[in-house]
């Protein structure tokens, strides 16, 4: 696996808190910076890995998302979406692949030093293929199975992903839990013979020192840092993580389980059907005008259970605070 100064590594954060100046900052640090694809079209993640390029002489990494269209029931969703009908301006349910060929294409001929994915693991010929061009391919899994299946298709590392963590469960389904903690999954995927990257929860030096202990190879954070200048995270997030509250796991923004900071549209949404990204496109509008608005009750502030100890820090210094 590759070899950092320091084994923290910038979870890709997608839809808003991931921007170049933040992964450099990381990899500057010593760690690994990681730029989201996730919701970018090809030619955006281009320009946005090209800037942390000219921001950084350290490694940069590539999240995607591997997305398998799936059955969703048609009712479930029209009754939602009429469900939603007062909460603001919403947009049509579909499906899409988030551009995933393209976005392969263009990291094989613009490689990165990591290309990991999340929902999913890339078919063998992808992993070869950006091997080949020169990145190591890591893929994110929640399960032992997820962790064998990662190994046979020829993984670099795993990152695996606790029930503490933040955002979207980079589960290769949306079934409901029951999710491990980062310790048990640790511990179940370590048979699968690879290198690991833990990942939920480790918001200081303490934690990054068990996750190391428990076989970790380095740890992947997220929620330490979203309140760096560096990041892109709304300002109504920024006032919910400094605010507290507790953390609970949700389809209601985009029809998919994602752990974040319970608001008001989280408690009036509760049953919201399986259907990913159907329900991230329909809702999209709607939390778009409200983070327009400085409305934290209508957004998803997608965060960790540790997120208390988020600081509002030059991402740097939180690498150094993360350092064992």
């Amino acid at each position: 696996m590759l070899e950092l100064e320091r084994p923290v590594v910038l979870a890709p954060l997608a839809g808003g808190p991931s921007t170049p100046e933040l992964a450099a900052a990381v990899s500057e640090a010593g760690g690994l910076g990681f730029v989201a694809a996730g919701y970018l079209s090809a030619d955006e993640l281009a320009a946005r890995v090209r800037r942390a390029r000219t921001l950084t002489s350290g490694p940069v990494g590539v999240n995607l998302f591997v997305l398998a269209e799936r059955p969703v029931d048609p009712a479930a969703l029209a009754a939602y979406a009429d469900e939603l009908a007062g909460e603001g301006p919403l947009g049509e349910p579909r499906f899409d692949d988030d551009a995933l060929d393209a976005k392969l294409e263009l990291l094989v001929s613009e490689p990165v030093d990591v290309v990991s994915s999340t929902f999913g693991c890339f078919a063998p010929a992808a992993i070869e293929r950006l091997r080949r061009a020169g990145s190591e391919v890591w893929v994110t899994v929640t399960s032992a199975a997820e962790a064998r299946a990662a190994a046979e298709a020829g993984a670099d590392a795993l990152v695996c992903q606790g029930a503490e963590a933040g955002g979207h469960r980079g589960a290769w389904d949306d079934a409901d839990g029951p999710d491990l903690p980062l310790a048990a999954l640790l511990a179940e995927a370590r048979a699968a013979g690879l290198p690991l990257v833990a990942a939920g929860g480790v918001m200081d030096a303490a934690g990054a020192a068990a996750a190391l202990a428990a076989g970790a190879a380095a740890v992947q954070c997220g929620t330490a840092f979203l309140l760096c200048p560096e990041a892109g995270t709304s300002a109504p997030q920024r006032e919910a993580l400094a605010r507290g509250g507790e953390t609970a796991v949700t389809r209601a923004f985009t029809g998919r389980r994602a752990r974040g900071i319970v608001n008001g549209f989280m408690r009036r949404h509760a049953a919201a059907p399986s259907a990913y990204p159907h329900v991230h496109h329909l809702t999209a509008p709607l939390r778009a005008a409200a983070r327009a608005a400085g409305d934290a009750e209508r957004i998803n502030l997608w965060a960790g259970t540790g997120f208390a100890k988020a600081r509002a820090l030059p991402a740097a210094e939180v690498v150094r605070a993360l350092s064992p």
